[in-house]
């Protein structure tokens, strides 16, 4: 980070790391996937091909990241569990449940229409996600042992639900008749009525999906006289079990047990309320100043990969700041964002109750929503430029308690900006001229602003300050507020979402603006 008068609001930050020796489990849900379930017609009570999909995501979810043994999920849900020494991320619980549920968005909207080709994919769908912090492998079989039950339970209750409807029943009359049912009577009602033996549904509805890395023997070349030349590798493998926290279920595979523990014994009664015990949540404090600060994963090389322009590609700019439009649109506590380059920071209103300022489902609902709106925006930004893989972003929640820090955060991450740009056009416009990158690093190194502008100016004869504004300024998104009959200039009407390139730096742009942020 680029050094500035502003760098003290980086101590509000705080670190969240997961304590070894406990294990981490990152749970993703589908935010509000009951509408999106409705709007895109998946067959109830179970679509096959929606849940398909989910699995094929979580795959990737597992080839991605080497340290994420096992995961297990059913309906919108899936956990993913890291290997006990894993030091992912420095464990950082904000940082890896935002990557992995922007991940698995990403990858989500990516594959849709490998599952769904005959199907548009009408809105960005987005997920919740969370770390639960496992003291041990009891308490992880604990843990999986709920999941499955819950999937059980959940499974029975929809058949009947869906059948009852499907045969002329209103939902409420269903709600009724189920009210209070017991397991063995929801077999009997669907036997009875529909002629269903619910044990002989298919296990993916019943059992859920569990993956997990096991070494398998693969044919890797063939030597001169045709051989095969086969090596171990470890490879995603899907099961589908009836008790994935039993001891024999574990035990039996050395990949589960070497990485995360052992079953000793076989889990009897399960009680959520303990499960829920170990669930590593941060409430935020109230009446603070919430901004989630989202950055790009690796983006030096998503950047390579998709020859954006260097110092600055416009277009990919523009992306994100399409898809930050998006977010406040889709989050109406967020008062006001600020973007630039592979980043992004979002201010929630002071008052905001969003999610009863649970961190984790901030962060994830945000971070996934813009990772799945750039993947389903990419083509009209890009069009005859394929998406090669998808991106990813990482975020966090930090808490401001009061109105001028936050403006200085503002002012810091646009010095920041500032700093950033001047050295980079610098640095692209020398190696554009025959330098290596080594070379421009050290012609660089401890220059100062006015030596920047006169190399510009002399060098390459470019004005720093003519460049576009949204290179230098960054960009700022806010909704309006002052109209005249419903129209401002004549185009943009009240609660609309803007994006200017001002300078946030200097309290006037506030002034012209305080309907953004208020002091209450």
């Amino acid at each position: 980070m680029a050094n500035s008068k502003y760098e003290y609001v980086k101590s509000f930050e705080l670190e969240d790391e997961v304590m070894l020796p406990n294990l981490m489990v990152v749970r993703i849900d589908g935010r509000h996937f009951s509408r999106f379930s409705q709007v895109h017609e998946f067959e109830k009570p179970n679509d096959e091909t929606a849940l398909n999909l989910m699995n094929s995501c979580s795959a990737a979810v597992l080839e991605e990241f080497p340290d994420i043994i096992f995961a297990y999920g059913y309906g919108d849900e899936y956990s993913f569990v890291f290997k006990k020494t894993s030091r992912f991320y420095q464990r950082r619980a904000s940082k890896i449940l935002s990557l992995v549920a922007s991940f698995f968005a990403a990858i989500y909207v990516t594959k849709w229409k490998d599952f769904f080709p005959q199907k548009k994919l009408e809105y960005a769908p987005s997920f919740s996600s969370k770390v639960v912090s496992c003291a041990s492998a009891e308490v992880l079989q604990a843990y999986l042992a709920w999941r499955q039950q819950d999937c059980h339970a959940n499974n029975q209750y929809d058949t009947c639900f869906w059948m009852l409807v499907k045969s002329g029943k209103s939902i409420s009359e269903t709600q009724e008749i189920l009210k209070d049912t017991q397991k063995q009577q929801k077999n009997e009602l669907l036997f009875q009525k529909f002629g269903i033996n619910y044990k002989t549904l298919p296990e993916l509805f019943r059992q859920g999906s569990c993956l997990f890395k096991k070494k398998v023997e693969e044919t890797v070349k063939h030597d001169e006289n045709g051989n095969p030349v086969k090596r171990l590798r470890r490879k995603v493998v899907f099961v589908h079990s009836e008790n994935i926290a039993g001891r024999s279920f574990w035990n039996e595979n050395p990949s589960l047990y070497n990485d995360l523990g052992r079953f000793t014994k076989d889990i009897g009664k399960i009680e959520p309320d303990f499960i829920r015990s170990f669930q590593f949540e941060n409430k935020l404090l109230p009446l603070t100043w919430v901004v989630v600060r989202i950055d790009g994963c690796h983006f030096h090389r998503f950047s390579d990969v998709h020859e954006f322009e260097k110092p600055n590609d416009e277009q990919a700019l523009k992306l994100m700041n399409s898809c930050a439009v998006a977010v406040l649109e889709e989050f109406e506590d967020i008062h006001f964002a600020y973007g630039v380059s592979d980043e992004y920071s979002f201010v929630l209103k002071k008052e905001s109750e969003l999610y009863k300022r649970q961190s984790s489902k901030i962060i994830s609902a945000i971070t996934s929503f813009f990772t799945s709106t750039y993947v389903l925006q990419w083509g009209e930004f890009f069009p005859h430029k394929e998406l090669k893989y998808p991106p990813s972003f990482d975020g966090r929640a930090v808490c401001y308690p009061t109105y001028n820090i936050l403006l200085d955060y503002l002012a810091w991450r646009q010095v920041d900006c500032h700093i950033n740009n001047q050295y980079n056009t610098c640095f692209w416009m020398l190696v554009k001229s025959g330098k290596t990158k080594t070379q421009s690093q050290d012609y660089l190194k401890g220059t100062q602003t006015r030596e920047k502008n006169e190399l510009l100016s002399r060098q390459f004869g470019i004005e720093y300050n003519s460049l576009p504004v949204i290179f230098r300024m960054g960009s700022s998104l806010f909704r309006l507020k002052e109209v005249e009959n419903g129209v401002v200039s004549g185009k943009k009407l009240e609660g609309e979402v803007v994006v200017d390139h001002g300078n946030i730096i200097e309290r006037c742009f506030w002034e012209e603006h305080p309907h953004i942020l208020s002091y209450s």
